[in-house]
């Protein structure tokens, strides 16, 4: 996709003619013009020359964005046009005044004017002329691109503004000279006649109103891109780097992959490294949104543009420049702020008529006026009014904004939308597909049960196990090699190692043929006794998943592993359910232990042992019922976030997942899905909300100019007035939009964790706090501790309970003082013995 700077756009009309423009070349596949960044996105083989001449032909100018040099916060800063137009406001107000003076000052509350104009008429009306032609000039903007989008046969908002404030001039100074020959003649009547017909303050507050308007829409569309801004600050300017032994300062922009980099405390981290040496506490929230620093150690990954808080790091760059982590970021909410969402497209249709439209109806309003038998001035007053109340810029603007705050809050809280389409579309899902491993649970399974049967010894199966799990990537076979390092098992070789996708894995060791599989995987080779198959379903029970090898087709035994869910996800589930949104598990494990993992995190639907090539099968199935997002993190997701309607990609996961994604959570939160889908709703009703009263206002606004109500109800509307309000019409939309700043999309859950937290600092302050530790046998993996935990906590009196079955203990913490036979009793009843 390549990026173009265009100039001289002024309403949603021109985004229109422009995007037309474009689109209409030959090897232009899309084309999407962004009013608000005054950017234009375009895909296809059409050259830049090509490109860049529709644009000036269509009468605007056209630039093509640099490479990164110029991904900086300046290539989107308001700042400079809100300055230009503040200055441009103080000398039309400065003039103004004077004008309001000699004109209505004068001749309606009788304020005295130097004697050599008090009597003379033709001279008031002279300095009227040419204090009102000051402000034309000082404003001559308006004139400029409103005439040549006129002759360009593409007329915009500020040919509506020309127009208006221009025929009040040109009446005025048609007056003006009628007046002089009335006064050669002697006609008294005829000369006050005629200074009633001026409307030089007319066509000067026009201009100052509107540009009033158009200085507080700068300062608003400024406030929308803060937080991208904000990202793009990030950036480091310089580096520490290692070269021949020494420490050297060099730019940001010139560390190489490979080089090795200092980052000391109180320095952020100038690209994507990994820690080679040292230690540190690295706040990442820019990143992340995850206020609580964390602690990096060798081997860690650091990302460019997060802070050292404390300690000394020596890192080798991974990804420099445009690669980094920050960069992909600034890209993808700057990629996405320039999209269109599908909710546009009306609007665009209708600002594409609209100002000839307008036009149109302000002339027609003339002349039925004038025909009615109403004078030259109150017809032109009218059709004045029609051409300065119309706004089409309110129009243009009430989906851009939207979309580029909702990006920015997205981005704040680790939320990143790909396309506008995206943040559309996330907020309508029905059904939303989690992958288990890394995204429902923690990702990190541990072994619980190790159980030899046909004579094996737990040592055998073990070593066995360990020896054929080395060579899998699989998360369960992670654990197994995990957990023989710990216990310093030796490994023998394995050779002709295969692995079956989804089923499990095979070897050689000794010349024996060693396989390892799920039940079902197992079954297809060997037969498995009854017996065997209800230890397999006890453990499946609980919630562990049963993995069984055998050796030259005799059972060896089976060793259990568990993978704990996180702590968020039971309650990010409650919530998207609470939001009518179906939640379905999607897992390569047995039915048994999928339904008690469903259970725990709460998931109204599960579907079991789905191979990693069935899963966007599944997600087909699911969007026959309504729009399906799928959440996932590994490479085997990648095709189901593919085919959903929204992917959405957990951050710690693989690159082609992210690469496969909508949506990006740089935290490995199940929260931030709900956040996500509360966001897009949130920017969808603020543009709804903004597109209705853009709507409703020239709706409302333009029969109320034209005089629709006059016969009715005696309102007609003052060309001033109607140039006041369309200069708030585009404020008001972008400030409605900058409220999505406000828009609550945290998980409710965690602000009850909070609060919990809270509770207990308290106590401990207060010295109220009591802790009391159990010693608990029967606890072997994180869904037993979930059960301790919660039965302890429903004891009256205890604030919290901390259970760890690796250390067989739960660290109970209590307001008041509670029996020890009463926490006792009540773990005890839920299968576990209390031993002191």
């Amino acid at each position: 996709m390549r990026k173009f700077k265009i100039t001289g756009m002024s309403c949603a009309a021109c985004s229109t003619r422009v995007e037309k423009a474009v689109s209409k070349l030959d090897g232009v596949d899309v084309c999407s013009v962004n009013l608000l960044t005054n950017s234009m996105n375009v895909e296809g083989s059409a050259s830049d020359g090509e490109i860049i001449s529709a644009v000036e032909k269509a009468g605007y100018g056209a630039g093509k964005f640099g490479e990164k040099k110029q991904a900086k916060a300046a290539d989107i800063d308001e700042n400079k046009d809100f300055v230009t137009l503040k200055n441009r406001l103080i000398w039309s107000v400065g003039i103004l005044a004077v004008l309001m003076y000699v004109s209505m000052g004068h001749m309606m509350w009788g304020w005295k004017l130097p004697s050599f104009l008090s009597d003379n008429h033709i001279a008031m009306g002279l300095v009227q002329l040419i204090l009102s032609a000051l402000i034309m000039v000082i404003n001559q903007k308006f004139f400029i691109s409103g005439f040549k989008g006129l002759l360009h046969r593409a007329p915009n908002m500020d040919t509506l503004v020309a127009l208006g404030s221009g025929a009040s001039f040109v009446y005025s100074t048609y007056a003006l000279f009628a007046m002089t020959d009335a006064q050669l003649k002697g006609n008294a009547d005829a000369v006050m006649h005629y200074m009633h017909e001026f409307y030089f303050e007319s066509a000067a507050m026009i201009l100052t109103l509107i540009t009033v308007g158009k200085m507080l829409e700068a300062y608003s569309k400024g406030k929308t891109t803060n937080a991208l801004k904000s990202l793009m600050k990030l950036a480091p300017k310089t580096a520490v780097i290692i070269r021949d032994g020494k420490e050297v300062t060099i730019p940001a922009d010139e560390v190489q992959k490979g080089d090795i980099f200092i980052v000391r405390a109180g320095a952020n981290v100038p690209v994507d490294g990994i820690v080679e040496d040292g230690d540190g506490s690295v706040d990442e929230s820019a990143l992340t949104g995850e206020s609580i620093p964390v602690d990096k150690s060798k081997g860690d990954k650091v990302s460019a543009g997060t802070l050292n808080t404390s300690g000394y790091m020596r890192c080798s760059a991974v990804k420099v420049g445009e690669d980094t982590t920050l960069s992909q970021i600034i890209k993808m909410v700057s990629d996405a702020s320039a999209t269109k969402a599908p909710v546009a497209k009306a609007a665009d249709k209708v600002s594409g008529i609209f100002v000839p439209t307008v036009i149109v109806i302000a002339v027609v309003t003339f002349f039925v006026w004038f025909f009615a038998g109403k004078d030259v001035g109150f017809s032109l007053a009218r059709g004045i009014s029609v051409l300065v109340i119309s706004c089409p810029c309110a129009l243009g603007l009430a989906t851009p904004v939207a979309i580029m705050v909702g990006n920015g809050v997205g981005a704040k809280n680790g939320i990143l939308f790909k396309t506008a389409v995206s943040l559309e579309e996330t907020g309508k899902i029905k059904n939303i597909a989690l992958d288990k491993t890394g995204t429902i649970t923690k990702g990190e399974p541990t072994v619980t049960d190790i159980i030899p049967l046909g004579g094996c010894t737990k040592e055998k199966l073990l070593q066995t196990a360990y020896s054929a799990e080395k060579k899998s990537e699989h998360p369960l076979a992670g654990a197994i090699v995990k957990f023989g390092d710990e216990n310093s098992v030796s490994a023998i070789e394995v050779n002709d190692f295969k692995t079956l996708s989804g089923s499990g894995i095979e070897g050689k060791i000794n010349g024996k043929t060693v396989i390892c599989g799920s039940l079902k995987f197992i079954s297809q080779k060997i037969k498995i006794p009854g017996e065997t198959e209800k230890i397999s379903d006890k453990l499946a029970d609980g919630g562990k998943t049963p993995l069984f090898f055998a050796e030259d087709d005799v059972l060896l035994g089976i060793i259990a592993v568990a993978d704990t869910i996180k702590d968020d996800s039971a309650s990010a589930i409650a919530e998207l359910k609470n939001m009518g949104i179906k939640t379905v598990m999607l897992t390569g494990d047995n039915q048994k232990t999928a339904d008690a993992i469903g259970k725990i995190a709460g998931v109204d639907t599960v579907f079991a042992s789905v191979m990693p090539n069935e899963k966007e099968s599944a997600i087909r199935r699911l969007k026959e019922s309504g729009k399906t997002a799928m959440v996932g993190d590994g490479i085997n997701d990648a095709p189901a976030l593919t085919s959903a309607d929204v992917g959405i990609a957990i951050g710690a996961g693989t690159d082609i997942a992210v690469e496969s994604a909508d949506v990006v959570l740089m935290k490995s939160s199940l929260s931030d899905a709900v956040s996500a889908v509360k966001l897009s709703r949130a920017t969808l009703r603020n543009i709804h909300e903004n597109l209705f009263w853009a709507f409703f206002y020239n709706v409302l606004g333009i029969p109320l100019a034209a005089g629709v109500f006059i016969p009715l109800f005696n309102l007609r509307l003052n060309p001033m007035f109607a140039a006041f309000a369309m200069s708030l019409s585009s404020f008001c939309v972008v400030t409605n939009a900058l409220r999505l700043n406000l828009a609550k999309i945290k998980v409710n859950g965690d602000k009850n964790a909070v609060t919990e937290k809270t509770e207990i600092k308290k106590y401990e302050r207060e010295g109220k706090i009591m802790e009391k530790t159990l010693k608990i046998e029967g606890m072997m993996c994180g869904h037993c501790e979930a059960t301790v935990k919660k039965c302890l906590e429903a004891v009256d009196g205890v604030v919290s309970a901390d259970v760890s079955h690796t250390n067989g203990t739960a660290v109970v913490k209590l307001d008041k003082d509670v029996p020890y036979d009463t926490l006792k009793s009540a773990v005890e009843n839920q299968g576990y013995k209390v031993i002191g």
